[in-house]
């Protein structure tokens, strides 16, 4: 019999729409000669299921199944599609531990670390990889635009420290800039981080398990039209992702050994994404961030780094899937 995978998408932040769409991607490429994919919605309002004849029907939280033609459905796995929470920060990989479902992002305990941007960078940093230095704030007890600077060297980053999408995120240039860019990014969040700027050419890298084996896509660099790599760059065409990157042999094997070292390092699982700043003054691929549950849409680089591998998209999430039934 074919398993039934649960493709869970939406959630409570404003990722969903991104989810949304890298969903639609995702169910259009799964093998549906191996699997059976239901769509499960996960909203502030309830958690749903809508049939191919637009029934909805609401998920039974106790046992995480459905009920489709007075029929009983349980999962045999769950391929998390999405992004912000509950989906990306291990509420719902917490969720599934406990029901014994098998899922396809990293656990409960990684997932929460990693969108932490703060908590990612320090573990990094503790197991040898370089990252920017960076200040960690609270809504309850912010630091004054000067007090940061006396710390800090601009320019900065100003971005929520948790979530993703580059949503809430500011680059500042001057001094005057900063507190604007602070009420901005504590507008998303109560907790922010402020990031010197590195310079140097961005990447970024995708890096999946397979068979137990830990394998590093092709690499893209990102040459953003904007101040920095924003959601306008990531999901509106304001960026150019070249895939493979043009890189010598000696900077792939830095970044691509970086990449391996990080995904070992958090105790990632599935695919994640990992950005990097490579800094040529000093030769030095410098962590900026992980993202264990990358986009998955038309303009994401997931897919193109899978397609420059060479790799059929089909195959690629059957691995993934495959993969989870191993934890």
């Amino acid at each position: 019999m074919m398993k039934k995978i649960a493709l869970v998408t939406g959630g409570y932040s404003g990722e969903a729409e991104v989810s949304y769409k890298s969903a639609v991607n995702v169910a259009n490429s799964i093998d549906r000669e191996k699997y059976e994919v239901y769509t499960i919605d996960i909203q502030p309002s309830g958690w749903f299921y809508t049939n191919t004849s637009g029934i909805k029907t609401t998920v039974n939280k106790e046992d995480f199944s459905i009920t489709e033609n007075g029929s009983i459905i349980h999962f045999d796995a769950a391929l998390i599609i999405m992004h912000g929470t509950p989906g990306e920060d291990g509420k719902l990989q917490g969720y599934f531990d406990m029901l014994k479902i098998p899922y396809t992002s990293c656990d409960a305990a990684t997932s929460a670390i990693t969108f932490n941007k703060r908590y990612t960078v320090a573990v990094a940093a503790f197991g040898g990889i370089a990252v920017a230095k960076s200040l960690h704030l609270f809504k309850h007890s912010p630091l004054a635009p000067t007090a940061i600077l006396a710390q800090l060297s601009l320019p900065v980053f100003v971005k929520p420290n948790n979530g993703g999408s580059s949503i809430g995120m500011s680059k500042v240039d001057k001094a005057d800039e900063l507190q604007p860019a602070l009420e901005k990014a504590f507008k998303e969040d109560d907790q922010v981080l402020v990031e010197e700027f590195i310079s140097g050419r961005e990447f970024t890298i995708g890096v999946f398990k397979s068979r137990g084996q830990i394998q590093v896509l092709p690499i893209t660099e990102i040459i953003t039209h904007n101040a920095f790599f924003d959601y306008e760059a990531k999901y509106l065409g304001k960026s150019e992702e070249i895939t493979p990157a043009t890189i010598t042999d000696a900077v792939r094997h830095q970044l691509e050994a970086a990449a391996s070292k990080v995904y070992e390092i958090l105790n990632c699982r599935g695919v994640v994404r990992i950005d990097f700043i490579y800094n040529e003054a000093n030769n030095t691929p410098c962590m900026l961030e992980v993202n264990t549950i990358p986009g998955q849409t038309d303009a994401s680089v997931i897919p193109q780094q899978v397609k420059a591998l060479g790799r059929n998209i089909k195959d690629f999430y059957s691995d993934i899937i495959e993969e989870a039934f191993q934890y």
